[in-house]
């Protein structure tokens, strides 16, 4: 029981070394525009709870402890870290003076186009290169709605600079250069984190994307990050003692299994 009873525990270790890296993660981006922060989601796994309730628990060795003790599944539970998510709740808008800082108002994702295809993102900051396209601060040109080759989405403003309304056209000396893709997703599950505040979509997932109207655009301004600094030092002490309470566990069944080997049998 006591071998079956340390994996339990190393599980929680894991579990709890992931939300770690996940909160630091979290605190490292708090001045990121447009960053959005993940929380790590866990599921209690007991053996006997996972079964049908027709299944027949008829024990494999009758001589066992676990014939005379049943554990429902106790012994061979485990913490399963079944991954993140994104918490997609709006960012506070900060003024920055800038016409080429763009902020999204609402539940929506400007699209560019990076070296692996089309990728979405919240972060606003972008600029003009050397010929005369809107592009991110990575460079990764960005796209005006409609379909077919993204190449052919690509923004100009030429040499001047550029006006954009609430919905998102493009106004640059005047006249209407284009107008900005803003989509939504329906499955925010979907979204994948790629770097550079970017996401892709998760292939296994419903990936369809819908354009974006009930948004407001803010020229001059950016969207800041999501990321509440107290509740994550708060939530990075509690995953720290859990971590802590998860080593005391292992010690203690170390210390069990030491007993078992090297003083029990002396006993007999």
């Amino acid at each position: 029981m006591s071998t079956k009873g340390i994996y339990t525990a190393v599980s929680g270790a894991l579990a709890q070394s992931a939300r770690l890296d996940t909160i630091a993660n979290n605190i490292a981006n708090t001045n990121t525009t447009g960053f959005k922060k993940s929380k790590q989601v866990f599921n209690e796994y007991l053996t006997a709870n996972e079964k049908l309730p027709d299944v027949i628990q008829v024990p494999r060795v009758p001589a066992s402890i676990e014939s005379f003790y049943d554990m429902q599944g106790g012994d061979k539970a485990f913490v399963n870290a079944a991954g993140s998510y994104v918490d997609q709740t709006q960012g506070q808008l900060k003024p920055t003076g800038n016409t080429f800082d763009l902020a999204i108002e609402g539940s929506g994702y400007f699209e560019i186009l990076a070296p692996e295809g089309v990728r979405l993102t919240r972060d606003g900051s972008f600029k003009k290169d050397a010929d005369g396209r809107l592009v991110t601060k990575q460079g990764f040109p960005v796209l005006s709605s409609g379909s077919g080759n993204p190449q052919s989405r690509v923004i100009n403003i030429g040499s001047s600079n550029l006006t954009v309304s609430y919905s998102g056209e493009i106004y640059s000396a005047g006249e209407s250069v284009g107008q900005l893709s803003l989509v939504n997703v329906t499955n925010k599950e979907a979204l994948l984190p790629i770097g550079a505040n970017g996401f892709s979509l998760k292939p296994n997932y419903d990936q369809t994307l819908v354009p974006s109207d009930d948004i407001k655009l803010h020229q001059g301004f950016l969207e800041g990050s999501n990321v509440n600094v107290v509740s994550e030092m708060t939530d990075m002490i509690t995953a720290t003692r859990a971590f802590e309470s998860t080593q005391q566990a292992i010690k203690a069944f170390d210390s069990m299994n030491e007993k078992l080997v090297n003083i029990v049998p002396r006993l007999k």
